[in-house]
């Protein structure tokens, strides 16, 4: 797990609301402790096997994560001169994927009519997939997002024209 995974992993804890998280791995252990304002504060530990130096690492906080604000739906009404659309916004931090599996064709496409429940991508987030599903029926308009990126919490991906 390298620090940028760390840094995505203590902002989405700070941002779910959890107050603390706990992660084993083979060479690895972390820990994510939420204060009541919301901060995440993180500690990890390197283990090495027996046989090797042991090297103690300093407990100390490695990001601070911003206080979350008032949880937004994943779906809202846009802002600007596209006030007709929808916005389907990410309801995580994650690795956005527009395909089921890479041999596969997108989920949906600029044009594609969509139902409410209809699966519009997969986020990965800590090698888990999460289904996204749309709260809204209409037309795909714009595709905000590109295959294979990252992103972050509320972030914009789909325009829908619910008309």
């Amino acid at each position: 797990m390298d620090i940028r995974e760390i840094q995505n992993l203590i902002k989405f804890v700070a941002k779910s609301g959890a107050t603390e998280v706990k992660l084993e791995m083979d060479d690895f252990k972390i820990t994510i402790k939420t204060t009541e304002a919301g901060a995440a504060e993180a500690s990890y530990f390197q283990h090495y096997p027996s046989g090797q130096p042991m090297q103690q690492m300093v407990q100390q906080p490695i990001a601070q994560a911003p206080a979350p604000s008032a949880p937004a739906a994943p779906v809202a009404p846009a802002a600007d001169d596209n006030s007709k659309y929808i916005v389907i916004k990410s309801p995580m931090i994650g690795t956005l994927y527009r395909k089921p599996a890479p041999d596969k064709s997108p989920f949906v496409e600029v044009g594609a009519s969509i139902s409410k429940g209809d699966t519009v991508c997969v986020i990965e987030a800590m090698k888990l997939f999460n289904e996204i599903e749309s709260e809204v029926s209409g037309k795909i308009v714009k595709i905000l997002v590109d295959d294979m990126s990252p992103v972050e919490f509320d972030q914009p991906l789909f325009l829908v024209d619910p008309s």
